[in-house]
Parts: C-alpha cells; sequence; structure tokens
C-alpha cells in the first residue's frame, strides 16, 4: 500500500497539484516545492498570507545541499543530534518557488527520516512542501480524525496511508542558523 499511495501522490505533484499525507510529525498539505502555482494553491487552502514562508521536505542531506547556497558546518550535528525533527531555517535558498520563502529569501528545511514522507521526498525527487493540515489560525491537527473536513476537500488527493493512527504529534523544532554558524532556536 505504501508504494501505491506514493506512486499516486508523485503522480498529483507533478501534474501540480496538493496532497495531505503523513509526515515525521503532524499530517501535511504539500505540493511541489519549485512550482509557484502549486504553492500558491497552499496558500489558499490554509488562508494564509504568502509573506508568510511554508516549510518543506526532502528525503536526504544531499537533496538539501541544492536548494540552500551554503550551509554551515554544525548544521548536519544538529540534525543528527536533534532527538526529534528538526526543521531549519536557511538563507539563500535556490530553486524554490519564490512564493515559498521568506521575505529575507530563507526557507525552512527539514530532512525527514519517517518511512512515507522520506519514500515519497525520495521518488518525487524535489523538496515537498510540507505545512500543516488546518487553516491558517487554527490549532493543528494532531491525527488525521482532526483534520477538518475543508481541508480534506481542497485538497487534490488525500494519501490513505497511515490514516488509522491515533498517535499524538508535534510540530517539529525551529532552528534559523546563518552562514556563519550562529544560530537562533524558533520553536523547541
Amino acid at each position: 500500500m505504501l508504494q501505491d499511495e506514493v506512486k499516486k501522490a508523485v503522480e498529483v505533484m507533478r501534474a501540480g497539484g496538493v496532497i495531505l499525507y503523513p509526515t515525521d510529525t503532524v499530517w501535511g498539505i504539500g505540493c511541489d516545492a519549485t512550482n509557484p502555482e502549486a504553492v500558491k494553491k497552499v496558500y489558499e487552502i490554509k488562508r494564509r498570507s504568502d509573506s508568510k514562508a511554508l516549510i518543506c521536505l526532502v528525503d536526504s542531506e544531499a537533496r538539501l545541499s541544492r536548494y540552500v547556497r551554503k550551509v554551515a558546518d554544525v548544521t548536519w550535528d544538529m540534525i543528527e543530534l536533534s532527538e526529534k525533527p528538526l526543521t531549519v531555517i536557511f538563507d539563500n535558498a535556490t530553486g524554490l518557488a519564490p512564493n515559498l520563502l521568506a521575505e529575507d529569501g530563507s526557507v525552512g528545511i527539514r530532512i525527514t527520516r519517517e518511512e512515507f514522507s522520506k519514500e515519497l521526498c525520495f521518488r518525487f525527487q524535489k523538496p515537498i512542501v510540507s505545512t500543516s493540515a488546518n487553516i491558517s489560525g487554527e490549532p493543528t491537527a494532531q491525527t488525521f480524525d482532526e483534520i477538518s473536513d475543508e481541508i480534506k476537500e481542497a485538497v487534490d488527493y488525500v494519501v490513505r496511508y497511515n490514516q488509522r493512527c491515533k498517535e499524538k504529534h508535534k510540530p517539529s523544532s525551529i532552528i534559523k542558523i546563518k552562514e556563519n554558524g550562529e544560530f537562533t532556536i524558533i520553536r523547541d
């Protein structure tokens, strides 16, 4: 089932569509992070201003390095040593949809290790938007059952994998790391 769901989700994203999918944290609304029109749809679904950046997932350090001009060495240690999923905000993103980025050109990227989202990122071969599956300002849904029907109906494809999981998940930790290695904790 996992492979079938990955295949279908990849097809939808390659066609510019938006998916609802399980990640290493909470369920996410996702799309091709390099496609400005798909990113615009995600903002519309969330009813969120595009001045607020979205994060994206990748499957590996190598893929992350393709979308950030310079990664400070300390970043790799922080990712490896983090006990929970860690989103890193990087300066000078490259190759991503402009409307995905913050006003200063930075982007939040997380290397996922969760089975489904990692395979999805690997098969898609590009970063995938991962924003919580809720209307902006509403509580974050921690399980599939907590996601509103409005969100479920607004996306182009709802992944069936892992919908029955009742385990509560939390959003990732977020840090901002400058090219010189200085970092700031945004969310613990």
